[in-house]
Protein backbone atom coordinates (compact mmCIF):
# COMPACT_ATOMS: atom_id res chain seq x y z
CA UNK A 1 0.00 0.00 0.00
CA UNK A 2 1.38 3.58 -1.22
CA UNK A 3 1.94 6.15 2.21
CA UNK A 4 -0.56 8.13 0.32
CA UNK A 5 -3.45 5.44 0.47
CA UNK A 6 -3.01 4.70 4.01
CA UNK A 7 -6.09 5.97 6.38
CA UNK A 8 -4.58 9.23 8.17
CA UNK A 9 -6.45 10.97 11.40
CA UNK A 10 -7.29 14.06 11.82
CA UNK A 11 -4.47 15.78 13.63
CA UNK A 12 -4.94 18.96 11.82
CA UNK A 13 -8.31 20.44 11.74
CA UNK A 14 -8.77 24.29 12.78
CA UNK A 15 -5.21 24.54 12.37
CA UNK A 16 -2.72 26.45 9.95
CA UNK A 17 -0.02 25.23 8.52
CA UNK A 18 2.58 26.93 6.13
CA UNK A 19 4.94 25.06 3.96
CA UNK A 20 7.92 26.55 1.81
CA UNK A 21 9.58 24.26 -0.73
CA UNK A 22 5.36 23.60 -1.46
CA UNK A 23 5.67 23.57 -5.18
CA UNK A 24 7.09 19.85 -5.50
CA UNK A 25 8.75 17.39 -3.70
CA UNK A 26 8.29 16.61 0.10
CA UNK A 27 6.29 20.06 0.43
CA UNK A 28 4.15 18.84 -2.21
CA UNK A 29 3.71 15.42 -0.43
CA UNK A 30 3.50 17.67 2.67
CA UNK A 31 0.55 20.25 2.03
CA UNK A 32 -1.43 16.85 0.39
CA UNK A 33 -0.81 15.02 4.05
CA UNK A 34 -1.32 17.95 6.09
CA UNK A 35 -4.54 18.82 4.56
CA UNK A 36 -6.04 15.42 4.46
CA UNK A 37 -5.97 15.71 7.85
CA UNK A 38 -7.87 18.46 8.32
CA UNK A 39 -5.04 21.65 8.21
CA UNK A 40 -5.75 24.97 6.47
CA UNK A 41 -1.96 24.81 3.86
CA UNK A 42 -0.56 28.09 2.80
CA UNK A 43 2.55 27.51 0.30
CA UNK A 44 5.59 29.58 -0.39
CA UNK A 45 8.05 28.58 -3.09
CA UNK A 46 9.56 30.29 -6.03
CA UNK A 47 8.18 28.30 -8.65
CA UNK A 48 4.39 29.91 -9.39
CA UNK A 49 3.57 27.32 -11.55
CA UNK A 50 4.38 23.99 -9.04
CA UNK A 51 2.57 25.86 -6.60
CA UNK A 52 -0.55 26.13 -8.28
CA UNK A 53 -0.63 22.66 -9.24
CA UNK A 54 0.03 21.49 -5.77
CA UNK A 55 -2.89 23.82 -4.90
CA UNK A 56 -5.05 22.41 -7.73
CA UNK A 57 -4.31 18.81 -6.09
CA UNK A 58 -5.01 19.80 -2.36
CA UNK A 59 -8.33 21.32 -3.41
CA UNK A 60 -8.92 18.94 -5.62
CA UNK A 61 -8.77 16.37 -2.89
CA UNK A 62 -11.40 18.49 -0.67
CA UNK A 63 -8.02 20.59 1.16
CA UNK A 64 -8.02 24.24 1.12
CA UNK A 65 -4.30 25.81 0.79
CA UNK A 66 -3.23 29.38 -0.25
CA UNK A 67 -0.51 30.07 -2.02
CA UNK A 68 2.54 32.51 -2.33
CA UNK A 69 5.49 32.51 -4.78
CA UNK A 70 8.50 34.04 -3.52
CA UNK A 71 12.12 33.71 -2.60
CA UNK A 72 12.55 31.83 0.61
CA UNK A 73 16.23 33.17 0.64
CA UNK A 74 15.04 36.87 0.85
CA UNK A 75 14.06 38.06 4.62
CA UNK A 76 11.18 40.35 3.55
CA UNK A 77 9.72 38.09 0.97
CA UNK A 78 10.27 35.35 4.26
CA UNK A 79 7.58 37.66 6.63
CA UNK A 80 5.62 39.02 3.69
CA UNK A 81 5.04 35.09 3.21
CA UNK A 82 4.08 34.24 6.86
CA UNK A 83 2.01 37.99 7.07
CA UNK A 84 -0.10 36.89 4.10
CA UNK A 85 -0.76 33.13 5.72
CA UNK A 86 -1.93 34.75 8.86
CA UNK A 87 -4.22 37.36 6.81
CA UNK A 88 -5.62 34.30 5.01
CA UNK A 89 -6.24 31.70 7.79
CA UNK A 90 -6.62 34.73 11.30
CA UNK A 91 -3.03 32.54 12.34
CA UNK A 92 -0.58 29.70 11.98
CA UNK A 93 -0.07 26.63 14.05
CA UNK A 94 2.61 24.78 12.17
CA UNK A 95 5.77 26.26 9.87
CA UNK A 96 7.43 23.46 7.97
CA UNK A 97 10.60 24.76 6.46
CA UNK A 98 11.18 21.93 3.51
CA UNK A 99 12.62 24.48 1.01
CA UNK A 100 16.03 23.32 -0.11
CA UNK A 101 18.38 22.93 -3.00
CA UNK A 102 21.28 20.25 -3.60
CA UNK A 103 24.37 20.16 -6.18
CA UNK A 104 27.51 18.03 -5.82
CA UNK A 105 30.55 19.82 -7.18
CA UNK A 106 34.76 19.72 -6.25
CA UNK A 107 35.32 21.91 -3.42
CA UNK A 108 37.86 23.97 -5.41
CA UNK A 109 35.50 24.53 -8.08
CA UNK A 110 32.48 26.11 -6.26
CA UNK A 111 31.89 29.43 -7.17
CA UNK A 112 30.88 32.37 -4.32
CA UNK A 113 27.32 33.07 -6.43
CA UNK A 114 27.01 28.52 -5.89
CA UNK A 115 27.67 29.24 -2.58
CA UNK A 116 25.95 32.03 -1.84
CA UNK A 117 22.58 30.63 -3.10
CA UNK A 118 23.15 27.31 -1.35
CA UNK A 119 23.36 29.04 2.05
CA UNK A 120 20.52 31.43 0.83
CA UNK A 121 17.73 28.60 0.13
CA UNK A 122 18.71 26.41 2.69
CA UNK A 123 19.96 28.31 5.68
CA UNK A 124 18.76 31.92 5.19
CA UNK A 125 15.12 30.70 4.51
CA UNK A 126 15.16 28.41 7.53
CA UNK A 127 16.27 31.35 9.90
CA UNK A 128 14.22 34.43 8.42
CA UNK A 129 10.79 31.96 8.11
CA UNK A 130 10.97 31.16 11.90
CA UNK A 131 12.16 34.47 12.65
CA UNK A 132 9.09 35.73 10.89
CA UNK A 133 6.43 33.02 12.25
CA UNK A 134 7.92 32.88 15.98
CA UNK A 135 5.23 35.38 17.56
CA UNK A 136 2.38 34.14 15.44
CA UNK A 137 3.83 30.63 16.56
CA UNK A 138 3.60 31.51 20.52
CA UNK A 139 0.22 32.96 20.39
CA UNK A 140 -1.38 29.14 19.66
CA UNK A 141 1.56 26.93 21.30
CA UNK A 142 2.37 25.84 17.66
CA UNK A 143 5.38 23.97 15.83
CA UNK A 144 8.22 24.13 13.96
CA UNK A 145 9.71 21.26 11.43
CA UNK A 146 12.83 21.76 9.79
CA UNK A 147 13.85 19.77 7.24
CA UNK A 148 18.13 18.83 7.49
CA UNK A 149 19.32 16.01 6.00
CA UNK A 150 21.94 13.25 6.58
CA UNK A 151 24.15 15.39 5.11
CA UNK A 152 24.18 17.34 8.05
CA UNK A 153 24.82 14.48 10.50
CA UNK A 154 27.80 13.02 8.42
CA UNK A 155 30.62 13.82 6.33
CA UNK A 156 30.12 13.88 2.57
CA UNK A 157 32.95 13.94 -0.14
CA UNK A 158 31.56 16.18 -3.09
CA UNK A 159 28.66 17.99 -0.79
CA UNK A 160 31.10 20.23 1.10
CA UNK A 161 28.29 23.33 0.25
CA UNK A 162 25.21 21.77 0.96
CA UNK A 163 26.72 19.70 3.85
CA UNK A 164 28.12 22.93 5.54
CA UNK A 165 24.04 24.04 4.46
CA UNK A 166 22.14 21.20 6.51
CA UNK A 167 24.90 21.54 9.79
CA UNK A 168 23.46 24.84 10.04
CA UNK A 169 19.87 23.32 10.14
CA UNK A 170 20.29 20.89 12.49
CA UNK A 171 22.48 23.38 14.75
CA UNK A 172 19.37 26.34 14.12
CA UNK A 173 16.80 23.81 15.46
CA UNK A 174 19.06 22.51 18.63
CA UNK A 175 19.49 26.44 19.40
CA UNK A 176 15.76 27.82 18.79
CA UNK A 177 14.85 25.15 21.16
CA UNK A 178 16.88 26.06 23.95
CA UNK A 179 15.65 29.59 23.46
CA UNK A 180 12.18 28.80 23.55
CA UNK A 181 12.14 25.39 26.03
CA UNK A 182 10.36 27.37 28.40
CA UNK A 183 7.44 28.09 25.86
CA UNK A 184 4.79 25.87 24.70
CA UNK A 185 6.67 26.35 20.84
CA UNK A 186 8.16 23.08 19.87
CA UNK A 187 11.07 22.88 17.27
CA UNK A 188 12.21 20.18 15.93
CA UNK A 189 14.27 18.72 12.20
CA UNK A 190 13.59 15.74 10.19
CA UNK A 191 17.05 14.51 8.72
CA UNK A 192 16.32 12.39 5.71
CA UNK A 193 18.45 10.17 3.10
CA UNK A 194 18.13 10.07 -0.15
CA UNK A 195 14.46 10.48 -1.25
CA UNK A 196 12.66 10.37 -4.88
CA UNK A 197 11.97 13.27 -5.83
CA UNK A 198 12.68 16.69 -8.53
CA UNK A 199 15.87 17.47 -6.59
CA UNK A 200 17.44 14.61 -6.81
CA UNK A 201 16.32 13.49 -10.04
CA UNK A 202 18.16 16.14 -11.02
CA UNK A 203 20.96 16.08 -9.07
CA UNK A 204 23.93 15.83 -11.04
CA UNK A 205 27.66 14.81 -10.42
CA UNK A 206 30.75 15.48 -11.69
CA UNK A 207 32.27 12.96 -13.84
CA UNK A 208 35.50 12.38 -12.81
CA UNK A 209 35.05 11.52 -8.69
CA UNK A 210 36.02 8.89 -6.83
CA UNK A 211 32.68 6.73 -6.07
CA UNK A 212 34.43 4.73 -3.62
CA UNK A 213 34.37 8.30 -1.53
CA UNK A 214 30.67 8.22 -2.05
CA UNK A 215 29.72 5.09 -1.30
CA UNK A 216 29.44 5.26 2.61
CA UNK A 217 26.36 7.45 1.96
CA UNK A 218 24.78 5.84 -1.00
CA UNK A 219 23.11 3.14 1.72
CA UNK A 220 21.28 -0.37 1.39
CA UNK A 221 17.86 0.24 1.54
CA UNK A 222 17.52 2.32 -1.87
CA UNK A 223 15.72 5.81 -1.79
CA UNK A 224 13.11 6.94 0.38
CA UNK A 225 9.49 8.72 -0.71
CA UNK A 226 8.01 12.02 -0.51
CA UNK A 227 5.62 10.63 1.70
CA UNK A 228 7.80 9.16 3.69
CA UNK A 229 9.28 12.50 4.72
CA UNK A 230 5.77 14.00 4.89
CA UNK A 231 3.94 11.70 6.87
CA UNK A 232 7.00 11.95 9.80
CA UNK A 233 6.30 15.46 9.61
CA UNK A 234 2.20 15.24 10.21
CA UNK A 235 3.21 13.12 13.30
CA UNK A 236 6.02 15.67 14.67
CA UNK A 237 3.96 18.44 14.03
CA UNK A 238 1.06 16.86 15.69
CA UNK A 239 0.16 17.12 19.42
CA UNK A 240 1.12 13.70 19.10
CA UNK A 241 4.45 13.86 19.61
CA UNK A 242 3.81 16.82 22.47
CA UNK A 243 7.18 15.69 24.56
CA UNK A 244 8.91 15.75 20.89
CA UNK A 245 11.36 19.07 21.32
CA UNK A 246 14.79 19.91 20.02
CA UNK A 247 15.35 16.40 17.91
CA UNK A 248 16.85 15.70 14.88
CA UNK A 249 14.68 12.66 13.60
CA UNK A 250 16.22 11.31 11.17
CA UNK A 251 14.57 8.85 8.20
CA UNK A 252 17.12 7.43 6.12
CA UNK A 253 16.47 4.01 5.79
CA UNK A 254 20.13 3.23 8.46
CA UNK A 255 22.32 5.38 6.34
CA UNK A 256 23.29 7.16 9.65
CA UNK A 257 23.05 3.82 11.48
CA UNK A 258 26.84 2.73 11.48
Amino acid sequence: MEATDVDVPHRFTGKVALLTGAASGIGRASALRLAREGAQVFGFDLDGDGLAETEQLVTGAGGTMRTRPGDVSQRASCFDAVAACVDAFGGLDVLGNIAGIARAEHFVDVTEAQYRTMMGVNVDGCFFMAQAAVPHLLERAGTIVNIASNAGLMGQAYTVAYCTSKGAVVQMTRALAMEFVKTPLRVNAIAPGGTVTNLTAGFQIPEDVDFELMAPYTGFRGMGTAEDVAALLAFVASDEAASIHGAILSTDRGLTAG
